[in-house]
C-alpha cells in the first residue's frame, strides 16, 4: 500500500499532466487567470418605456453635414490627438461600463481586430439592426427637426416652439471636430429649459474624422490608424461624459457625426469602421444609444456595405444626409429597406437654409425624424 506522501506526489503529477494536456503543452504560470474565449456578458434589458414621447408631423417639401455651415476652428480644449502617446484608456469622469444598454439588433464587435465582425472579417450572419428601440429603454421622436451649428437662445427656442413646424432640435455637445466649439447658449440650464418648453433633443458629437475625409477643413481632425478601435472607444466615453454634463441621462441617443469620406478606399474604410465600432461599444456600455450621422452616399453607404458583409458593432440608429429630395425615412436607396427599422432613422433633406419664425431667424438644416432622442432629467 502506498504511503500518504506517495499518494500526494502521484496526485501532484497527475494534476500537472492534466494541465499540460488542457493548455496544449504549456502549463499556466502560478496565479495566472485564464483568458475567457470571448465576450459572453449579457446585461438585463431595461423595462419598455410605454410613455416614450412621439409627435406627428409632415416635413416641409424639400449633402453637407449638420453644423458645418461655417469653417471649423476646432476645439481648443480637445485639439490634442486622443491617440497620442500617453493617452489614457480609463473612463473619464468616473464613468463605468457595468450598466450597458443592450441593443439586440446591433451586437457589438470585439476589440480583437481578428474577431468576427471586425473590419474585413465577416460575421456569421448579417444583422438588419432591427427592433423597436423602446424595448430597451430608448425614447422615440417622430416628426420634424432642425439642427444648427450654434444652439439658439432660449427666447428663439420659445418663439419657434410656438410657431415653427419643428418639435426637435439637433445640438452639438462636443468632439474635437465640432465646427462651433464656443457655444454661447448651450448649457445644462438651456437643456433643461428647452426640454420644459416641449422640445426633444438630438445630441451630436463631432469627433475624429476618417483618414480619407473629403472636406478640407476636417482633415486636421483625422483619426489615427494605429488603434482606431481604442481611439473610438475613448471618444465614445467623452461623448457620454458631455451628454451627462448637459443633463442627458441613460437611454439617451448620441449621434456620431462622420463627415463624407472615400469609403471605397479599403484601408481607409477599415480604419474608419474600427473607430466607429469602438465609439459605439463605449457609448452602449455606458447605457446610451449609439447613433451615426453621415452623407447618404458616403458614410451611410459604408455602414450598409459593412452590415451586408456581417460586420458587428454598427450604430443603433442612422441619420443620413440627402438634400433636395422628398423627406422620407424609408426611401433611402443606400439602405436596405428592412435595415435600421423601426424607429432608427433620420433623413436630413434640406441644408444651410435661413428660416424665420416668431420674429427670430436661424440658419438651419431640416430633418425628418423617426429615431431615439435624449432623455433629459
Amino acid at each position: 500500500m502506498a504511503t500518504r506522501n506517495q499518494m500526494m506526489r502521484r496526485a501532484t503529477l497527475l494534476s500537472a499532466a492534466l494541465a499540460t494536456v488542457l493548455t496544449g503543452g504549456a502549463v499556466p504560470a502560478s496565479g495566472a487567470e485564464p483568458t475567457p474565449p470571448g465576450p459572453a456578458t449579457t446585461r438585463p434589458l431595461p423595462a419598455p418605456d410605454s410613455s416614450a414621447p412621439a409627435a406627428g408631423g409632415t416635413a416641409p417639401a424639400p449633402g453637407t453635414s449638420p453644423g458645418t455651415t461655417s469653417p471649423s476652428p476646432g476645439d481648443p480644449a480637445s485639439s490634442v490627438d486622443p491617440a497620442s502617446p500617453g493617452a489614457s484608456d480609463a473612463p473619464p469622469g468616473g464613468l463605468t461600463d457595468s450598466r450597458g444598454l443592450l441593443d439586440p439588433g446591433a451586437p457589438d464587435a470585439s476589440a480583437d481586430p481578428a474577431a468576427p465582425g471586425s473590419a474585413g472579417v465577416p460575421a456569421d450572419q448579417p444583422s438588419l439592426v432591427r427592433g423597436d428601440p423602446r424595448d430597451f429603454g430608448a425614447h422615440i421622436f417622430q416628426g420634424n427637426a432642425f439642427d444648427t451649428c450654434q444652439a439658439p437662445s432660449q427666447a428663439t427656442m420659445r418663439a419657434w416652439r410656438k410657431s415653427s413646424p419643428f418639435g426637435a432640435v439637433g445640438v452639438y455637445i462636443g468632439g474635437r471636430g465640432r465646427a462651433c466649439p464656443k457655444q454661447r447658449h448651450l448649457s445644462p440650464d438651456w437643456v433643461r429649459n428647452v426640454d420644459q418648453q416641449g422640445w426633444k433633443l438630438l445630441p451630436v458629437y463631432v469627433g475624429s474624422q476618417s483618414p480619407c475625409v473629403i472636406a478640407k477643413n476636417k482633415r486636421k481632425f483625422r483619426m489615427s490608424g494605429k488603434n482606431p478601435y481604442r481611439q473610438g472607444k475613448r471618444e465614445g466615453l467623452d461623448a457620454v461624459r458631455q451628454a451627462q454634463h448637459y443633463g442627458m441621462g441613460r437611454s439617451s441617443a448620441v449621434y456620431l457625426d462622420m463627415e463624407a469620406y472615400r469609403y471605397k478606399n479599403k484601408s481607409c474604410a477599415d480604419t474608419t469602421l474600427r473607430f466607429i465600432q469602438g465609439w459605439n461599444s463605449a457609448v452602449r456600455a455606458q447605457g446610451y444609444v449609439a447613433g451615426f450621422y453621415s452623407s447618404a452616399n458616403y458614410g451611410i453607404a459604408h455602414m450598409e456595405k459593412a452590415r451586408a458583409a456581417g460586420a458587428r458593432g454598427l450604430p443603433t440608429a442612422v441619420w443620413f444626409a440627402r438634400w433636395k429630395t422628398r423627406p422620407s425615412v424609408n426611401s433611402e436607396r443606400n439602405l436596405h429597406p428592412q435595415a435600421w427599422q423601426p424607429h432608427r432613422r433620420i433623413h436630413q433633406h434640406t441644408g444651410n437654409v435661413k428660416r424665420t419664425y416668431g420674429g427670430h431667424t436661424v440658419h438651419i438644416d431640416q430633418n425628418l425624424v423617426d429615431a431615439p432622442v435624449a432623455v433629459v432629467g
